[in-house]
């Protein structure tokens, strides 16, 4: 049975710990309180603001954002490893707070850091995975062959994991994760630290994986990881939906596609009007009282005529960065900054 992912509405605010007991290595020392005075709500710092998303089955989708965006923590509500302040998810048709034996079944699991066992050898690893999920012997044995090969282990598969490379602990933990077949994957951040071969690698092992009709979520701060490999995608910040659709669709959102990141000795706002006015220009935002990014049908053609404004003008142009339609580009219009800030 093919199984997609549904969120409702997907809430999570933590309660931040307090600063003496973050320095205290776990231990917090408090004064006694006055009497009659009452203890003062601890600050929250809010993960998720209503997260809702339709993933259908044998889909690749991507959750793309900054550090912090929310996307671990959508992939912790997900996986039955956070539970969400309020709101629902599903996994097929199963909701998984009522129902996380029948989730933990379907799915499987690569967190954003390695977590493997370093007293077991890379067989070792996927033979008692696939136990664990009532693999019989012999077929653990042969899938774990398979993937050992498969993932450019097996010359390393009978060594204690512990002298592993960081790449080498990544290509293992997703082995791992296939080792029952689950019909859903969630890969956080699964390219973080590997060289391009290695990721090349990943996304074709991705892509063979997906077209046996398993549905993939991955997290990514990568443009050209989720560019090259998600069928749809969810930009997101600060725990909210901000643009939704394929690669192709929302880098085609971005006012005019092309983005001129002018940097000048000082402008106004009138000699901004000026820019906004010139053929092909769609928007101009200031980003400082030096900078501005103007979105616009053209790129390069667009230059002479923005340093011939600013010679005409008193302005000093200093710097010209322009960027082809681009997911980093939407991220940028959307929330006025980049996304690696």
């Amino acid at each position: 049975m093919l199984a997609g992912i549904r969120t409702l509405e997907l809430r999570k605010v933590y309660d931040s710990p307090s600063p003496m007991g973050a320095g205290a290595g776990g231990f917090a020392f408090t004064a006694p309180r006055a009497k009659g005075k009452t203890r003062q709500p601890k600050p929250q710092i809010v993960a998720l603001e209503g997260i809702s998303l339709d993933i259908a089955p044998g889909e690749i989708f991507c959750l793309l954002g900054p550090n912090g965006a929310g996307k671990s923590t959508t992939v912790g509500v997900l996986t039955t490893r956070i539970r969400p302040t309020s709101g629902r998810a599903f996994i097929g048709e199963h909701d998984v707070w009522l129902n996380q034996v029948a989730v933990k079944r379907l799915i499987g699991v690569v967190a954003q850091r390695p977590n493997l066992d370093f007293s077991l050898t890379a067989r070792e690893i996927l033979a008692f995975h696939g136990a664990y999920f009532g693999l019989s012997s012999h077929e653990r044995a042969k899938r774990a062959e398979v993937l050992l090969e498969r993932f450019k282990l097996t010359d390393r598969a009978d060594q204690l994991v512990r002298g592993f490379s960081g790449g080498m602990m990544q290509r293992l933990s997703i082995a791992r994760a296939m080792m029952h077949d689950p019909q859903v994957l969630f890969l956080d951040e699964p390219s973080a630290g590997l060289d391009p071969q290695t990721r090349l690698l990943l996304w074709e092992i991705v892509r063979e994986y997906n077209q046996s009709g398993k549905t993939v979520l991955l997290t990514t701060h990568n443009m050209e990881e989720a560019d090259a490999l998600c069928q749809r995608l969810a930009i997101i910040d600060h725990g909210r939906v901000i643009a939704l659709g394929t690669p192709r669709e929302l880098k085609a959102s971005v006012p005019g596609g092309f983005l001129l990141r002018l940097r000048f000795g000082l402008h106004s706002p009138e000699f901004l009007k000026r820019l906004q006015s010139l053929s092909g220009v769609r928007e101009v935002r200031a980003t400082d009282s030096s900078g501005a990014d103007v979105y616009a049908d053209r790129g390069g053609s667009l230059i002479p005529e923005v340093a011939s404004l600013a010679s005409a003008a008193g302005v000093e142009l200093h710097d010209v960065h322009i960027s082809e339609p681009s997911l980093e580009n939407l991220f940028l219009h959307h929330t006025g900054r980049s996304l690696r800030e």
